[in-house]
């Protein structure tokens, strides 16, 4: 082998050992953005818990305290309102979780990309 073809061949296998490299690196930075993440979303759930189950009770109290139907009609439409709008809220809230952890993820991903897609200039 010549030593044109020889150099050509070492360049070739330091660029595969250097972008094997630079995965590896994007890898492992996805990685470390899932804990933290996942942490977060394990929070927001037991904290929405906490306090759907919280508002249950205060209504379930409140409704045996009702001393007509009418009265129970207006408690019980209040709290489905209270409800409905909490589990928007921390819907919306998780969502957001969700979309951040998958955003931190990728990221490291995206940039090597960007990085090895040639450009037509």
């Amino acid at each position: 082998m010549s030593n044109a073809n020889q150099n050509n061949a070492n360049r070739n296998l330091s660029q595969l050992q250097d972008d094997s490299r630079e995965q590896i690196n994007a890898a492992a930075a996805s990685m470390t953005s899932f804990p933290g993440g996942f942490h977060a979303i394990a929070t927001a759930y037991s904290d929405y818990t906490k306090k759907s189950f919280e508002d249950t009770r205060a209504f379930v109290e409140k409704l045996s305290g009702a001393k007509s139907v009418d009265k129970a009609i207006e408690i019980q439409t209040e709290f489905a309102k209270s409800a409905f709008e909490t589990f928007m809220a921390e819907s919306q809230k998780i969502g957001a979780l969700y979309r951040d952890l998958a955003t931190q993820s990728y990221k490291p991903f995206s940039d090597l990309l960007a990085k090895m897609t040639p450009t037509n200039r």
